[in-house]
């Protein structure tokens, strides 16, 4: 039961995700609120690339991001951001939907180079923690980008303040 609410949950918020994605403009691809931040096109990068961890948090007890190789793809253009979101999210859904439930307890964590990144905790808790709150975190910090570009925002639980019926 648990992988059929995380299942609903995954393909809803994959297409908000998608809605907001497909808002980026390519105009809007190098800004940057600032030199500590990522631009638009990193930040949309990082979004697509969050459904590429899936087997590795689903399938694996230690994640070593040491070994991970991070393909973000063209980043120039937002079409090709949101073809990278696309092969992502087909992958992660095989994942989820092959995951076998019953290791949601198993101990999980991340390594770099053979240093703990992310503490031992069960499986289900990363997959709440590192990959559906995660994705959130960063949708947020790209509303805020696309508002801060003066472009819209599509409504994703409901109308936003660019929805003409609000």
């Amino acid at each position: 039961m648990i992988k059929q609410a995380l299942l609903g949950e995954f393909l809803h918020e994959a297409e908000n995700t998608r809605k907001l994605l497909n808002a980026i403009p390519d105009s809007a691809l190098e800004w940057k609120p600032s030199e500590k931040n990522w631009t638009t096109a990193q930040l949309a990068s990082h979004i697509a690339e969050v459904y590429n961890w899936y087997d590795g948090t689903f399938n694996k007890d230690v994640f070593d991001m040491g070994t991970y190789h991070y393909d973000k793809g063209d980043i120039s253009k937002a079409q090709t951001i949101v073809e990278k979101f696309e092969e992502n999210v087909a992958k992660a859904h095989d994942v989820l939907n092959n995951w076998d439930e019953s290791t949601m307890m198993n101990e999980w964590r991340m390594e770099m180079n053979g240093n703990v990144a992310f503490p031992p905790m069960p499986k289900i808790q990363i997959i709440r923690a590192f990959l559906f709150n995660h994705l959130y975190h960063h949708r947020g910090e790209l509303i805020v980008y696309l508002r801060s570009t003066g472009n819209k925002v599509p409504g994703m639980y409901g109308p936003t303040a660019d929805d003409n019926s609000f």
